[in-house]
This record gives structure tokens, sequence and C-alpha cells, in this order.
């Protein structure tokens, strides 16, 4: 390896909820994704970008692949099988507090093994929540998965082998000139990473019944004398879903709305007037139509 600027993509893939998000947010050392505990957050295939004085990585989070039972869950599918195609790397992360198993095997035959890349890591993530003699059980199971460049144990909330695996990477990345600006952490518009933020609060708030069925569309920006008025629309399926969102007296909708405007100030560097309706839209995760209409 020469001593030229180095540059590449690396996708990010695994089954729901093993800490995909997470783990790309620490490895470029800010929050791009956004994270909960419930499964099939990412809907997006979201670049996270690590700029350093020698070498570029652009990490894409991609939705976690499973069995689609909707036409939305085709598509995040489809998301992951482009996101592959072409990378200069692909991170599997599986879950070893779960346990390796048929998930991760599935995601491995269906992705990873077929994947045009020189280069394939296993992520064994949240080895914090196991006992530290569990640790070499959770590695064989993952070695077992197929064939590996390198497999790294992590903690992606407790920064455990994030470097580590960030060294690999950069090392594995070929010789060219930047991807993407430096400074530039993401290639999200600035729209969709405001509705992102408010789904996030919607989930963190919301019961389990809910959280699979709500999209968020910014519906327009307005900007003046230092301020960002920004009126957006949280989608649901079912009226039921709406009153859980609106809460008694409208308090749930003014908890994601306060929580979100705290993360959305930062972002647009104003103060921020966030206004929130909640509207439905009857099965729109089956809904080819609606899919489209909200950005899928």
């Amino acid at each position: 390896m020469t001593g030229g600027f180095r540059s590449g993509v690396v996708a990010v893939v695994g089954r729901p909820n093993v800490g995909k998000s997470t783990l790309v947010n620490a490895l470029v050392g800010e929050q791009v994704a956004i994270v909960s505990d419930k499964p099939q957050t990412t809907r997006r295939d979201i670049r996270a970008i690590r700029t350093a004085d020698e070498v570029q990585v652009v990490f894409t989070d991609t939705p976690g692949f499973h069995k689609p039972r909707t036409a939305l869950g085709v598509r995040l599918n489809d998301l992951v099988s482009d996101a592959v195609e072409g990378v200069d790397a692909v991170v599997q992360v599986v879950d070893a507090a779960a346990g390796v198993g048929r998930g991760d095997a599935y995601v491995y035959e269906h992705q990873v093994a077929s994947a045009d890349t020189p280069t394939r890591i296993c992520a064994v993530n949240k080895i914090d929540r196991i006992r530290h003699h569990e640790v070499v059980p959770q590695l064989a199971a993952a070695a077992d998965l197929g064939d590996w460049d390198e497999i790294v144990p992590v903690s992606a909330v407790g920064g455990i082998g994030v470097d580590t695996l960030l060294g690999l990477l950069e090392a594995r990345m070929p010789e060219g000139p930047a991807l993407f600006p430096d400074g530039e952490v993401t290639d999200l518009p600035t729209e969709v990473r405001i509705a992102e933020l408010v789904r996030e609060q919607a989930l963190a708030v919301t019961r389990e019944e809910v959280p699979h069925s709500v999209a968020v569309v910014v519906d327009e920006i307005e900007r003046e004398n230092g301020i960002a008025r920004i009126f957006a629309s949280i989608v649901v399926e079912r009226d039921s879903q709406k009153g859980i969102l609106i809460g008694a007296a409208g308090q749930t909708l003014r908890t994601i709305g306060s929580r979100a405007r705290e993360r959305i100030e930062p972002l647009v560097g104003d103060r921020v007037f966030l206004d929130l309706r909640v509207k439905v839209m009857k099965e729109w995760q089956r809904d080819p139509k609606a899919l489209d209409r909200l950005g899928f």
C-alpha cells in the first residue's frame, strides 16, 4: 500500500435489531442513523461518512434483512441487496447476546456470500451483555456462518472493539480520492434527517403495536429571523394508533415534539418551532402507491 489517499464504501448488513445503526454511529463518531430497541427501525440505506487525514470510509447502514411479510418489507430487502453490490467491504453484524443463529445464516446466504466484494468481516456485537466465557462460543458460531476475512468482537454501545474494526476497514480501502467533501457526515437531505429524528422519538414513547406502522414526512420548512418552522406529518395505519400517538389531551404528541426538537435544533442551527400532525393512511405498508408517496 502506497502513501496515497484511500477511500471506499462499506455495506453494514444483518438481521433486524442486531445493532447495525448503533455500530455505524460509533464508527463515524456521531449519530447519523436513528436507533431504538424496536426491530426494523432503519428503513433507508443511510450513508455515514468517516473522514481522516489519509482515508475516507463511507458506511451504508441498511435495514434489517428478513423474510418480508409486506410490500414495505420487500422494498427494504431490495435496499440491502442493492447496498452490497460493488462495495469495498461488507460487515455483517450479529448479536452475541441473542445468540448467533438461523437468522444470521439467512443473511449470510442471501446477502454476504454472493456479494461482489473483496472483504467480508463479521462484527459480533453486544459482547458487553454476555459473560466473558460466553464470548468464544459466539465467535465460533459466527465463524461457522461462512468464509470471513476477519471476525471482530465489539460492543457498539460500550465502544469495545470499534477502533479495531475501523482500523481493519480503513486498511482495506483502495487508493482513490475522497468520495464526499471533508466535513460531510451523511448524504441524507436535511428533511429526511428531521423526519427520522421525529420517528426516533415516536418509537421511543409509543407502545409495541405502533412502531412498525409509523412513518414521518416533513411537509414544509420555513426559516426566518433565526427560527425554523417545521411542519411534519406522522403517518399511521389505524385510527387507534393515531389516538395512541396523540395521547390524553395531546400529551404524547407534545412529548414526541419536545424530544425531537432538542435533536433537530443542533442539526439545523436555528431555534425550532415543530408542528406535528398525525394522519391515518390505511395499510400503507402493504400499498405500493402509498409507499411511493412516503418516499420508500
